[in-house]
């Protein structure tokens, strides 16, 4: 019996032993995380409080990841994302107030690389990406857009454009970059610089109503600038942009924010938290009022639309400062299904298979 008891002590004792050593060397592995058929969603958290979160919708289990980049790399975002784009087998999150560039496997969340865009020691603060042929340009509200290799993962170049750049729309081999000056108020930019991407260089500046922020493309050679106004005595206002000839076309005032395209339409979210659907190919407004079986969202945040199924994403910021939600809908409009994410969650990104 003595002998036996010994022996636990000294396998007790060895456990012990053992464990400590792991513990005092251990390094934390991050979990496994394999994405499919779903969207992200990007949520800003709260500005200066470090506490972007990436969330993950799974089409397969209709289940939530909260927070997949953490999970996946046992580290946070960083401070405000701003937005965030597929590109092959990559996702492109772009953080604002961090001044970074998260790049990871869109399959796994795993950072493959993060891209500080700095100045010298003063942050650039970026604000959008979007992508031609195997570059990512990213606007930044220092004035320029830096030009990224999606193969290499490293910045080629910056180009210079107007005052405090929010979103770029690429087509007909081009970059349209709507420059809002937001951080001048009241002296806001009022200027889209077009971008030659065979010469990486600015070729034209048009002049739009002040405070240019969103910027879509569509199929049959349209560009569309939506400005914000100075929120007092110069409304919103929606700018068509001939894409071949770099012409606006038409100029108009438009209730309208945070545009998004699928298809052949067009979605806003109005002054009074209603969905607007504008149609590109007849160039008119087709609905003042998408949500068809009474919905209602406290604080319609941001829209996102599935050319493929038709489905229309919006986000809910409810608050500003707890949980948000995302309303998914079909095509006519109907709900179908709610999910709680981050906090103010403001952008999407669609995965496919």
């Amino acid at each position: 019996m003595k002998n036996f008891k010994l022996s636990i002590l000294s396998t007790s004792l060895g456990l012990l032993l053992a464990l400590s050593s792991c513990h005092k060397d251990a390094k934390v592995t991050p979990a496994p995380v394999v994405v499919t058929d779903g969207y992200y969603v990007l949520n800003q958290g709260l500005f200066n409080d470090n506490n972007s979160t990436l969330s993950f919708y799974s089409y397969a289990n209709k289940q939530v990841t909260a927070d997949v980049f953490s999970s996946a790399n046992t580290r946070g975002l960083g401070d405000t994302g701003n937005d965030i784009e597929i590109y092959g087998s990559k996702a492109y999150v772009v953080m604002n107030v961090s001044s970074t560039v998260e790049i990871i496997d869109a399959k796994s969340a795993k950072s493959l690389k993060q891209i500080k865009l700095f100045n010298g020691a003063t942050a650039r603060e970026p604000r959008d990406v979007a992508f031609y042929k195997n570059k990512a340009f990213v606007t930044s509200y220092d004035g320029t857009v830096a030009v990224i290799d999606t193969t290499t993962l490293a910045v080629d170049k910056y180009i210079t454009v107007g005052r405090n750049p929010e979103q770029i729309a690429i087509t007909n081999g081009k970059a349209y970059v709507a420059n809002s000056g937001g951080l001048g108020f009241p002296n806001y930019d009022k200027t889209v610089s077009v971008i030659d991407l065979t010469t990486l260089t600015v070729t034209k500046t048009l002049t739009v109503v002040v405070n240019p922020q969103n910027v879509v493309a569509d199929n049959y050679g349209n560009v569309y600038v939506l400005s914000a106004g100075d929120y007092n005595t110069i409304g919103s206002s929606l700018a068509i942009i001939n894409a071949n000839t770099d012409v606006i076309k038409s100029q108009t005032d438009f209730d309208g924010s945070n545009m998004a395209i699928g298809g052949d339409n067009i979605y806003f979210i109005t002054s009074a938290g209603k969905i607007k659907i504008y149609n590109a190919k007849s160039q008119s407004v087709t609905s003042t009022g998408f949500i068809s079986d009474g919905t209602t969202i406290k604080t319609p945040y941001s829209v996102a639309a599935d050319a493929l199924t038709g489905e229309v994403f919006v986000t809910d910021a409810k608050d500003y400062v707890s949980n948000g939600a995302v309303y998914a809908f079909d095509h006519n409009g109907k709900m179908e299904y709610t999910i709680t994410v981050g906090i103010n969650p403001g952008k999407i990104a669609l995965l496919k298979n």
